[in-house]
């Protein structure tokens, strides 16, 4: 069986998006959300399920769910809105091949047996599509709100990573069992070191989901990583603006750029050469309407970078009766 690393490295890299699939931190975005009454950095899910279908038969290869669990203003960014596991339940009932990703869920806050019921859940009803992000959360203001010790979440941490990678056997009582099994093991990607130690993340976690940065930024970075963890994937994301004009140059900012696809594909390229193993690439910067955008990505952008392996065959979801 393929595993979903398997399938998101193969042909050496790929190209995933980022949710929510709305363009609202552009000026007109940010207009059209007060005229509704939206909350500042709440996108518009008008569109969500349409475009999540349209990135899965472009083929792109993930597409990544991050875990905000509570609306804090003074974050001021709600991501894609919907809890993160119910989200990804609804998403791999209306999409067949794209990967499925969560950037990340931040695990001392959630309980431990029902974060691995969750996960096995997703995993089996879609086909084995789940990639599992994982951090250990960096806003002290939740911890409280959901019983938690902020202090002692590295420690949480630890412990649960312990039970994701051994399916609760060895935490429950004789004859006990967390349904539905897992009939391999959790991909289990960090963001961040987690309060962890290099050494420990790169033995205990299967992949890495760094911070956007330029193409030197990443060297350094993969150069660290592939130090403590070897050839374990290591994946990021690029905040883009897609301009209409094939050579517009490129412009950066902040996690990412502006520019024409040449531009993309130039900074890719780089991305490539510095050993990045795959990119999320997320749009709430987009000027242009989102599915003009993904149709000419897949058009001119992931050709040159998708092998023909990621169409390898894989389980496909059951059938709910």
């Amino acid at each position: 069986m393929t595993t979903p690393l398997e399938r998101l490295t193969a042909g050496g890299f790929s190209i995933g998006l980022e949710a929510p699939l709305d363009h609202d931190w552009t000026p007109a975005g940010d207009q059209a959300r007060r005229q509704a009454g939206r909350l500042p950095g709440e996108p518009d899910l008008k569109q969500h399920a349409y475009l999540a279908q349209l990135a899965d038969r472009l083929g792109f290869r993930a597409l990544w769910i991050r875990d905000v669990p509570l609306y804090d203003p003074a974050f001021g960014d709600a991501a894609q809105v919907f809890e993160v596991f119910s989200y990804l339940g609804y998403l791999a009932g209306i999409t067949r091949d794209i990967l499925l990703g969560t950037a990340a869920v931040v695990l001392p806050i959630r309980e431990p047996l029902l974060t691995l019921k969750s996960a096995n859940s997703l995993q089996r009803l879609s086909g084995n599509r789940l990639l599992l992000g994982v951090a250990s959360g960096d806003r002290p203001v939740e911890y409280p709100l959901f019983g938690r010790d902020f202090e002692g979440r590295g420690h949480n941490f630890r412990e649960q990573v312990a039970l994701l990678k051994d399916g609760a056997n060895g935490h429950l009582p004789e004859g006990m069992a967390v349904l539905p099994a897992s009939t391999s093991p959790l991909p289990l990607l960090v963001a961040g070191l987690a309060q962890q130690s290099p050494a420990w993340i790169g033995n205990h976690m299967d992949g890495c989901l760094a911070y956007p940065g330029p193409p030197d930024d990443h060297q350094r970075r993969v150069a660290d990583w592939r130090s403590v963890a070897g050839n374990k994937p290591y994946s990021s994301f690029i905040h883009l603006d897609l301009t209409e004009r094939a050579d517009e140059p490129m412009r950066r900012w902040r996690f990412g750029l502006r520019g024409g696809r040449n531009a993309l594909i130039a900074e890719l390229i780089a991305l490539r050469a510095a050993g990045v193993d795959h990119v999320g690439l997320h749009l709430r910067r987009n000027i242009r309407p989102l599915d003009e955008t993904l149709r000419e990505i897949a058009e001119y952008v992931l050709p040159q970078f998708h092998a023909t392996a990621a169409t390898a065959s894989h389980p496909q979801p059951e059938a709910i009766s």
